[in-house]
C-alpha cells in the first residue's frame, strides 16, 4: 500500500499538479506533499516532471522553466539565483554497464549560485556546476564545470568564460506558467 501511495503522489505531481496554472498551489504541493525544499522567490513553471519525492533543494530566486525533468533520486542541490531554461534535464541516476543485468546507481548533482542552463541541456549524474557557470542550449554536461566557465556541445567543453561580478536576482514569474 505504501508503494501505491508513493507512486500515486508522484503521478498526481507530474500529470495533474504540474498543469495547474498557479505558482502558489504548485509550490505548496511540491513543499508539503513532495518534500522538496524551495527557497523564497523561486518559481517552478508548468509541466515540470519529477522522478521521485524528496531529494530536491532549490535556493532563493531561482527559475525552473517549463517542461524540465528533475530526477532527484540521487539528490539535486540548486543554489540561489539559478535559471534552468525550458526542457532542461537533470539526471542523477544511470546504469552501471560493467555489471551483468541492470544496476542502478545514483550520484548527486550540485548547481551553485548564478548558474544559467540553456534550453534542452542535459546535466548528468555526479556533475557539479560551480558559481556563475553557463551551459549552452543543447549541451550534455558529463563533467564538472568550473566557476564562470561557458560550456557547449556534446559532450560539453569550455568555449569561453564570463565575468565574476554577479549581483542580479533571477526571480520572475509569469501568469499562467
Amino acid at each position: 500500500m505504501r508503494v501505491f501511495l508513493s507512486e500515486f503522489r508522484l503521478y498526481l505531481c507530474n500529470h495533474v499538479i504540474s498543469n495547474i496554472p498557479s505558482h502558489r498551489f504548485r509550490l505548496w504541493y511540491y513543499r508539503k506533499i513532495m518534500g522538496f525544499k524551495i527557497g523564497a522567490g523561486s518559481a517552478i513553471f508548468m509541466n515540470c516532471k519529477f522522478d521521485c519525492t524528496k531529494g530536491l533543494t532549490i535556493g532563493d530566486n531561482c527559475v525552473i522553466n517549463a517542461k524540465c525533468r528533475l530526477d532527484s533520486r540521487g539528490e539535486i542541490y540548486i543554489g540561489n539565483n539559478v535559471s534552468l531554461s525550458e526542457e532542461v534535464i537533470c539526471l542523477t541516476s544511470d546504469h552501471n554497464e560493467d555489471i551483468k543485468g541492470i544496476y542502478d546507481r545514483s550520484k548527486k548533482i550540485i548547481i551553485e549560485d548564478y548558474v544559467w542552463v540553456g534550453t534542452r541541456a542535459m546535466i548528468l549524474a555526479g556533475v557539479k556546476l560551480e558559481k556563475g557557470a553557463m551551459i549552452a542550449a543543447g549541451a550534455v554536461v558529463t563533467r564538472n564545470v568550473d566557476c564562470c566557465n561557458v560550456v557547449a556541445g556534446v559532450p560539453a567543453k569550455q568555449i569561453n568564460s564570463r565575468p565574476q561580478d554577479f549581483n542580479y536576482p533571477t526571480n520572475y514569474k509569469r501568469l499562467f506558467q
